[in-house]
């Protein structure tokens, strides 16, 4: 993989941002695309009792590779709550084509996450003098979440703007959201062009070890289909391979 291209390196000074990261493919790319746009990148990681907790080590591998300033984890036990095969023991769904998902907000669906973790990228801008929140939330390629839609960032975005001292005294808070509208093949190309090492990712909601993904899960399929489609090599080590050819 070719190194990322500090394109604004010498042309402007770098501005503070907050980059929610998960160790997934999206959150990864939402990063690269942070620092070529010349943002001072701090990575935030939620530990939130996931059954694929191993993704933090991939946040790490990431931020790192990417060049992140810092990588801070935040614990949060939404485990306490449950109401979801990532934090409960619920079983995740398995399926072996795309087509097969459906329409209905899965069980993997766990409850105000994305709330509860821009609430917490908030206050981390906040102690920064961070203006900028990146997240890797998605309306195309996803499996149906809520709190991935554009009325919700846009919803949150104005009760921060509201809720904080930055608000109250006119700065205004932004929720960058630059893969929101994008297909997970245009993620995909668009990571691998500045260099993201997908390799260094997981999507896998019900891992068979460190770095191997099941295979069947919704997050699985839908990586997989996007690597095909975008005719990039898969790096995933799968336990399993999906039958058919994911469509």
């Amino acid at each position: 993989m070719s190194a990322l291209p500090n394109v604004n390196e010498h042309d402007k000074p770098k501005v503070e941002a907050v980059v929610l990261l998960s160790g997934g493919l999206d959150s990864a790319t939402v990063l690269a695309i942070a620092k070529r746009d010349g943002y001072a990148c701090h990575a935030l990681s939620i530990d939130y009792g996931q059954r694929h907790r191993f993704e933090l080590d991939c946040a790490a591998r990431v931020s790192k590779a990417i060049g992140g300033v810092d990588h801070k984890v935040v614990r949060v036990d939404l485990r306490a709550f449950g109401g979801s095969a990532l934090t409960a023991d619920i079983d995740v769904p398995m399926h072996d084509r795309v087509d097969e998902i459906g329409g209905a907000i899965p069980i993997t669906y766990v409850p105000a996450r994305n709330l509860v973790f821009l609430s917490l990228a908030v206050a981390y801008a906040e102690t920064l003098g961070a203006m900028d929140i990146f997240i890797g939330v998605n309306a195309v390629d996803y499996s149906g979440y809520p709190d991935c839609r554009p009325a919700f960032v846009q919803a949150f975005e104005a009760v921060a703007n509201v809720a904080t001292k930055a608000g109250a005294e006119g700065q205004r808070v932004r929720i960058n959201t630059p893969i929101i509208a994008l297909s997970k093949a245009e993620i995909i190309r668009t990571g691998s062009s500045l260099g993201v090492d997908y390799g260094l990712t997981t999507s896998c909601y019900n891992p068979a070890g460190d770095m191997i993904a099941c295979g069947h899960c919704d997050s699985c399929l839908l990586r997989r289909q996007g690597f095909e489609q975008a005719g990039v090599v898969d790096p995933t080590r799968y336990a399993v391979t999906p039958i058919g050819d994911c469509r």
